[in-house]
């Protein structure tokens, strides 16, 4: 592996917390570079109460106690994407149409809970796009998940307003397709009993993947675990620095810029610290875009005789083949240039 490769750092708190004109063009150059070379990024200055994060960590430590019958109550259909995930009921990796050892292998359990119709009144959206939440009969988790969701939410948008000016539209016009966004927060909990393993092929935290919607915002302990995919093929170990949540571009933002920016790659492999199995949880806000917004390369960004490399979808449609692919084991055929860097990339 190189040894250069860094995820970049960057405190958005001038457009958290207010910040001059020179201080927001600065955050946005540096997000805007690290958006082209990378596609995952250190946030700092988010504001996020760490109360909340801790809050959230408690929640799902009290979910995850459950007896695996107990969370298997709150399995819904995968179509809805909420409720819980049991340990190997996904493959990840098939949402880029790149076969696993087994069908469905990826070691890790998940709770999902996201927007629903009743989030937006004022749009005219289907509950088949935005289901409700089923919440566990957990003392306290609705409202510790829901203060966690709002605060992650609001970082989210910010990035939105940041990423407008680094793509130099108009500004209102990604939050136009952002207004009734599919927003899921999927918890997740890799579920590999503590201490020593004897590790096999078989065994995968979470397999090769690209995220599906615009950005993700990721909380996660600083457990190894989490990989990245590089330009030159290479997979590095991130983490998440003090204080910082680790963000991400998903296939919407790399199609809006005809892959001039990067929905990096990931996996997670089993969190194994000096030989040991150890415990690790992430949280990942997905803001994904409306279900009906129509997504395709902003002209800008395919030069004179050049071909865009993405053809209009919507964004229902983009996550409904990715869905099929992790939760239904229906092998998604249309992410070939995903499954080409996958494919080439070392070991």
């Amino acid at each position: 592996m190189a040894s250069n490769f860094t995820v970049p750092t960057v405190d958005i708190t001038p457009y958290i917390a207010g910040g001059t004109d020179d201080e927001k063009a600065a955050v946005v150059a540096a997000l805007d570079e690290a958006c082209r070379q990378v596609g995952f990024i250190q946030i700092v200055g988010h504001g996020v109460d760490p109360t909340i994060i801790a809050g959230l960590a408690s929640a799902m430590d009290d979910f995850f106690a459950l007896s695996l019958a107990e969370k298997k109550a709150y399995v819904l259909p995968p179509s809805q994407n909420r409720g819980y995930s049991p340990p190997k009921s996904e493959s990840l990796s098939y949402t880029i149409g790149v076969d696993s050892v087994t069908r469905m292998n990826d070691f890790f359990e998940a709770f999902n809970v996201g927007a629903s119709a009743a989030d937006y009144p004022g749009s005219d959206v289907s509950a088949d796009d935005y289901a409700s939440n089923t919440w566990p009969d957990v003392d306290g988790f609705e409202a510790r998940v829901s203060a966690y969701y709002d605060a992650t939410s609001q970082v989210a948008q910010a990035l939105i307003r940041i990423f407008e000016a680094a793509l130099e539209v108009e500004p209102g016009s990604l939050e136009a397709i952002t207004d009734h966004s599919i927003d899921v927060l999927r918890m997740n909990n890799y579920a590999l009993p503590e201490g020593e393993i004897e590790l096999g092929a078989e065994l995968t935290g979470m397999g090769e993947h690209t995220d599906f919607g615009i950005v993700t915002v990721l909380w996660a302990d600083q457990v190894e675990g989490l990989q990245v995919l590089d330009r030159d093929g290479d997979w590095h170990d991130v983490s998440p620095a003090d204080d910082a949540f680790l963000i991400n571009l998903g296939d919407v933002a790399a199609r809006l810029t005809n892959d001039q920016w990067m929905s990096t790659l990931h996996r997670v492999k089993p969190p194994i610290v000096n030989g040991t199995i150890r415990r690790r949880r992430s949280a990942a806000f997905f803001h994904d875009g409306n279900a009906d917004a129509v997504v395709g390369p902003l002209p800008h960004f395919v030069a004179e005789g050049d071909e865009p490399h993405y053809e209009p979808v919507t964004v229902k449609q983009h996550i409904v083949a990715k869905l099929s692919g992790s939760r239904a084991g229906k092998k998604n055929t249309s992410a070939t240039r995903e499954a080409a860097r996958v494919n080439a990339a070392k070991a």
